[in-house]
């Protein structure tokens, strides 16, 4: 909205066409994200806080958690509000990789949404099925992939790069890209879902890793910076730099409310949200195995469930204490924070290796 008005005014002061570049735009959304869930925060808190959209808690949990049954949850809807506000009002909407990834969002926060209401509003422990909640994950990130795969103009919108190596590059073909882009999305989306389990343990991640997906978008949309760095020019895809500068702002806002202890909660609507939108900007810019690598908490959180339930199912026995992992070393005697703090040190590290692979090739 404000870039197409910036625009019409440039025509009489050349001094707005400085709104035209993608890096100052990309700044301001992170501020706008930024101030928007500062200024809404508090009374979105408040106003759950008088529904009593509590958290409940496992018993069967590390004895520290208990003390949070009842704080606010759902508090991923803040995010969302002010990533699709802020994206509106400075993004170039009339980019088709815009709408894709606000709609894949918009409709992964959808299905969270249902899953926490009916467990803190209609008290159905159950909430969403498993089944259900996979059913329509599945759907959403089918139909994603099936429009990429159906526009996809060149080679590079569907080729996988691998990172570290400047000359291999592997072909998928159109049903493997497909396959690609689901596991991607529907992967990202649950690995930071469960991750969501200590104060302030997903969010910054996925502030870093939203940070870091901004330069590869502007550098993958910009056809000189592409070609110096050898990765794959994707047209149009710089803009999607301003939805991780908002989704990065809107993420550090949400930190403030969610630092231990926290006064609220992201919630399913605000996990499955966020992993989707990181899924879906990293198959766009073709960069799945480096997410891989960025995300690597998330990746391991994942990894600690399903070997926990594999373990547990074929030999009886648990691997870990408690999945996912970060449960697993609060019961070995870790304090909240230091387990916290130290995921955040090692998403910063892998997050710098992601990025050296721009020019370590």
């Amino acid at each position: 909205m404000l870039l197409a008005l910036f625009q019409w005014a440039a025509e009489d002061v050349r001094t707005f066409n400085v709104f035209s570049y993608i890096t100052l735009r990309t700044m301001l959304a992170a501020l706008t994200a930024l101030c928007i869930s500062f200024l809404i925060g508090p009374a979105m808190i408040r106003s759950l806080t008088a529904h009593k959209v509590g958290q409940s808690v496992r018993s069967d949990g590390p004895q520290s958690h208990l003390t949070k049954a009842g704080t606010p949850t759902m508090g991923g809807a803040l995010i969302l509000m002010s990533v699709m506000i802020t994206t509106l009002l400075w993004a170039d909407l009339s980019n088709g990789y815009i709408w894709l990834v606000l709609l894949t969002t918009l409709g992964f926060g959808a299905i969270g949404w249902v899953d926490d209401y009916r467990k803190v509003v209609q008290h159905n422990s159950k909430g969403l099925s498993a089944s259900a909640k996979f059913l329509w994950q599945s759907i959403i990130a089918l139909l994603v992939a099936l429009y990429l795969a159906m526009t996809a103009e060149l080679p590079q919108n569907t080729d996988m790069i691998v990172p570290f190596f400047k000359e291999i590059v592997i072909p998928l073909g159109p049903f493997l890209f497909v396959a690609l882009t689901y596991l991607v999305i529907v992967g990202s989306s649950n690995a930071v879902n469960l991750t969501d389990g200590l104060d302030g343990l997903a969010i910054m991640p996925t502030v870093m890793i939203s940070g870091a997906l901004a330069i590869f978008a502007y550098v993958a949309g910009h056809a000189i910076f592409a070609k110096y760095l050898g990765i794959p020019h994707i047209p149009s895809a710089g803009e999607l730099a301003i939805f991780c500068g908002a989704l990065a702002g809107a993420g550090l806002a949400f930190l403030w409310f969610n630092a231990n202890p926290a006064e609220v909660f992201m919630g399913d609507v605000g996990a499955l949200a966020l992993g989707a939108a990181l899924g879906v900007v990293t198959v766009i810019v073709r960069q799945e195995i480096v997410l891989v690598i960025m995300g690597g908490v998330f990746v391991v959180e994942a990894l600690s469930v399903m070997i926990q339930v594999a373990s547990f199912k074929l030999f009886g026995r648990r691997v870990f204490r408690m999945a996912p992992l970060h449960h697993h070393y609060e019961l070995k005697g870790w304090k909240e924070n230091q387990v916290v703090v130290r995921f955040w040190i090692i998403t910063i590290i892998l997050v710098l290796i992601g990025l050296s692979t721009l020019k370590l090739r």
